[in-house]
């Protein structure tokens, strides 16, 4: 397991996704300024944010004021974010397993109430003293 690979890994997806949190948030100021902007950005914007660093390359080739806006919003999310971010993960995770434990466990527990093991075959046998106590 390569930890700064995979640590590598999560800060790209998570500045994606802030790209896509400060895309959401200019097209809501948009909305209310300047909606034919804000639909052009939409439009620009489908299919588009999977990578966040190449979105905002391709945003400057065509309107670098949003681009610039955009990474300016983003840079803002960030530093509001990244404070308290790595409790965050570390507590959802920990209380996500656990649900996911808990899950599991009532699962089987009602697959094993629902379908009780076969009798053995010591306990189909009839005791015959038992037999006895009925004559």
């Amino acid at each position: 397991m390569n930890l700064k690979q995979i640590a590598k890994d999560i800060a790209k997806t998570l500045q994606s996704y802030l790209t896509y949190q400060a895309l959401m948030t200019v097209l809501a100021q948009l909305g209310e300024t300047n909606p034919p902007l804000a639909h052009w950005l939409q439009n620009f914007s489908a299919g588009k944010m999977q990578d966040g660093e190449a979105y905002i390359e391709e945003l400057f080739r065509e309107n670098s004021d949003l681009a610039l806006r955009i990474m300016t919003v983003r840079e803002h999310i960030a530093a509001e974010v990244t404070d308290f971010l790595p409790e965050m993960v570390r507590t959802g995770i920990q209380q996500a397993n656990m649900e996911q434990r808990r899950q599991h466990l009532e699962r089987i527990t009602q697959l094993n109430l629902s379908n009780p093991a076969p009798k053995t075959e010591q306990q189909t046998i009839l005791d015959p003293d038992l037999d006895n106590l009925s004559s």
